[in-house]
């Protein structure tokens, strides 16, 4: 009986960190594909990842946004920024778990540091805030 509670204990534990390696890989896909929208300067293909609202910076405009709203900003402000390129400098863990990452965004206007703030809801991550700031 011992060993029977050993082997099951020994799969619900390998099953967690079998769980944790899959949301790792998940939260890899969603840095990339969100870098791939800003880098294309795709508003609708990075609001897919936006969650139902979002904290929203861009110059001119701040606040917390319907993810609709939010992409018809972003929309906006890449249609007058025209982005050349966009790379991550710096990604992280928060200490309350949420994931970020912190990027150069290169436009035909200028240069924009971009920090977005990733959570993860019951097992989906989600853009809860997205910050474009002129680069100085």
């Amino acid at each position: 009986m011992k060993k029977i509670a050993i082997i099951f204990c020994f799969f619900i534990a390998s099953g967690f960190t079998y769980m944790d390696f899959i949301s790792d890989e998940a939260l890899a896909d969603i840095t990339k594909n969100v870098a791939d929208a800003i880098r294309k300067g795709n508003a609708s293909e990075l609001s897919a990842y936006f969650n139902a609202s979002i904290d929203l910076t861009v110059p001119g405009k701040e606040g917390s946004f319907s993810k609709a709203q939010a992409e018809q900003i972003v929309k906006e402000f890449f249609a007058k920024n025209t982005p050349k390129s966009f790379e991550i400098k710096h990604q992280g863990t928060s200490s309350d778990g949420s994931n970020y990452a912190i990027g150069t965004l290169v436009t035909n206007k200028g240069n924009f540091r971009c920090y977005f703030l990733v959570k993860t809801i019951a097992n989906k991550s989600y853009i809860q805030q997205l910050q474009f700031d002129t680069d100085k």
